[in-house]
């Protein structure tokens, strides 16, 4: 394929005015609102049902106990307790959206034996559930975009099987995004594939999510980005007037977990360290929420650190893999209702039951992963081989890149921003044309770049940002 060079000077006048536009459309944070929706996103993010929520979360909360370790014969499957029957219930709502979508759905499990480990002490059988929604464009389908919550639950015991363990907020929570993910985006066609799981063993040490993600590493899957949902269940305890429910936090590491040594050097030559592929996708649900839900007064908080202090979740098994990967969690935790055993002492009540939940704010939540996956399966692919030319020693910035793959982008943007600026803002964005070069007229030195392909209806892929070649 011939390159295209994009010219500064051609464009100047265009970019101008295009920045005056883009500034007297911008929010009261300075960055466009509602701005090239699509239609169909819209669509099903209005499908969204705090109702059908709130059904899957007590559902899944009446298993009793949901504990990688608790029952999973036929006759506890048969009295609907223990983690084998919420397995099967899982697997059999997947069947329902797939018949409904005539047969969209591929509905899949991945079983193995976690040999006895730190929380597991003898060998037990541990499933994750998920459901396939493949891509409609034969060349991006194999582009993977999932979004994940864990069906296993605890009390104060990780090994008490006994016990009621009802997790409704941790995780039931994630799971019913996953599953209303599904329902809602089965739906509908998009070039790339979706899959939306439910995983076990996360409360034993992320066993099922370290599984399927190293085996998802190993076929050479293309899985370019993950949503994991854990605790998103919002906190309706009487009193408790701390919880924001306009605010859903966003988890993304910054130096890649699986980067090699000589990557860490170079992320610290470059001040690359808050760039990294999940930085860049927390970044895009920010974008992804300020486009599609506006007047919901909902939108993600992004905190950049791989989890929440010295603790963690599924996301980090597949940051392990080298995949971009984040996590949502509400805005602020209640432990009182987790990891507890269902009581009431002094007059305050333990347990993570149903009653605590605010499925309103779950629905948002859902919605929020809904359109991110769906905006970024409707996108093209990010461009390849992102460079940045440092042969020449000069004041103006040259980049290079690979044409998208897949044959969806129709173009390019340029993004740039201080390197003290936590997000690209609206007026670092230039609109570079069909082109595979560029030249800006700002030093490298000053500011980070990044580089998006875009397609004919403003379908925007992942940022890019480019490694240095002489």
């Amino acid at each position: 394929m011939p390159t295209r060079t994009w010219s500064l000077g051609k464009a100047a006048a265009l970019l101008l005015c295009g920045a005056a536009m883009a500034q007297a459309q911008a929010g009261p944070a300075g960055r466009a609102r509602s701005l090239g929706a699509d239609p169909q996103i819209a669509a099903a993010v209005r499908k969204v049902s705090a109702a059908q929520i709130e059904a899957n979360i007590r559902k899944l909360a009446g298993f009793h106990n949901r504990n990688t370790l608790s029952a999973a014969d036929s006759a506890s499957i048969a009295r609907g307790r223990g983690i084998g029957a919420a397995r099967e219930w899982i697997k059999s709502e997947f069947e329902r959206y797939s018949q409904a979508c005539g047969g969209c759905l591929e509905v899949k499990t991945d079983s193995f034996i976690q040999e006895p480990a730190d929380r597991i002490p003898k060998p037990t059988e541990i499933v994750n559930v998920y459901a396939v929604l493949r891509g409609a464009d034969p060349e991006n389908s194999k582009r993977i975009y999932l979004v994940t919550g864990h069906y296993d639950s605890r009390n104060s015991d990780t090994l008490n099987i006994e016990d009621e363990a009802p997790g409704a907020n941790d995780d039931a929570s994630g799971v019913a995004v996953s599953l209303e993910c599904a329902r809602v985006l089965s739906r509908y066609k998009f070039p790339a594939t979706l899959i939306f799981m439910a995983v076990a063993g996360e409360e034993q040490g992320l066993n099922g999510s370290k599984h399927f993600a190293k085996w998802a590493k190993s076929q050479g899957m293309n899985i370019e980005g993950v949503l994991n949902n854990d605790i998103v269940g919002g906190n309706k305890t009487p009193g408790d007037s701390t919880q924001d429910a306009s605010i859903v936090r966003v988890f993304s590491e910054g130096v890649p977990t699986a980067a090699t040594e000589q990557e860490v050097r170079m992320l610290r030559a470059l001040g690359g360290e808050n760039d990294s592929p999940s930085r860049q996708l927390a970044r895009y649900v920010r974008e992804v929420a300020e486009k599609y839900l506006p007047a919901r007064s909902f939108g993600p908080k992004l905190v950049f650190r791989r989890d929440r202090y010295l603790r963690g979740g599924d996301h980090i098994s597949f940051n392990e893999q080298g995949y971009a990967a984040v996590r949502f969690t509400e805005y602020r935790e209640d432990y009182n209702h987790q990891h507890q055993n269902v009581r009431t002492e002094n007059g305050v009540e333990y347990g993570d039951l149903p009653k605590f939940v605010d499925f309103n704010y779950v629905a948002n939540v859902a919605r929020l992963n809904a359109a991110t996956l769906a905006a970024l399966a409707s996108a093209p692919a990010p461009p390849a081989k992102v460079r940045l030319l440092t042969k020449q020693l000069e004041n103006d910035t040259a980049l290079a890149w690979e044409a998208s793959p897949g044959g969806l982008a129709t173009g390019y943007e340029v993004l740039y921003r201080a390197t003290t600026e936590a997000e690209w803002p609206i007026l670092g964005v230039v609109n570079v044309g069909d082109a595979t070069t560029a030249t800006i007229q700002r030093s490298k030195d000053n500011v980070i770049f990044a580089v998006r392909a875009v397609d004919k209806r403003g379908h925007k892929s992942l940022a890019v940002v480019p490694v240095p070649e002489r």
